[in-house]
């Protein structure tokens, strides 16, 4: 499993964290070992999305920029460098909180709490505004049933 902790606002203390499902034997959720912290000093991370095929994490920021109100990715493959920078492949989201991966259209989608639907390649090319002053959205989900795809945002 993967999460992230924010931090304080605008304090660059967020980090994202991943450990097994399940907890060694002899450890509690209150004193197992085996959490690993991925990423830290990051400015507000939110939401998290995987990419198993290719070892990929993406997550939003909403935190102050340069390095926050971002869609930032990163390997977590077993050999990937550790202390790594993540590469910050969509910014000026307005407090981005929500994202969607479309892992065989080669596409994500972002919201933010400005009311925006985003949608861009998985590298950050080709970004789209799809809606605008939605109100406060919280979270996107991407589902394809067969030929029609939905998306459903959360405010």
């Amino acid at each position: 499993m993967y999460w992230t902790q924010k931090g304080p606002d605008d304090a660059g203390k967020g980090r994202i964290f991943r450990a097994p499902l399940e907890i060694p034997k002899g450890q509690s959720p209150a004193n197992r070992t085996d959490i690993e912290l991925l990423f830290d000093n990051l400015p507000e991370p939110i939401d998290l999305e995987l990419d198993l095929a290719t070892q990929t994490l993406y997550w939003t920021d909403r935190g102050d920029p340069p390095r926050g109100n971002t869609v930032n990715r990163a390997s977590i493959a077993a050999n990937a460098k550790p202390g790594q920078s993540p590469q910050i492949l969509l910014t000026h989201l307005m407090e981005g909180i929500g994202i969607a991966l479309d892992l065989p259209g080669n596409r994500m989608f972002v919201t933010d709490l400005a009311g925006s639907v985003y949608s861009a390649k998985l590298d950050g090319s080709e970004k789209k505004a799809l809606l605008f002053a939605q109100g406060n959205l919280t979270g996107i989900a991407y589902v394809k049933l067969t030929a029609k795809e939905k998306l459903h945002v959360v405010q």
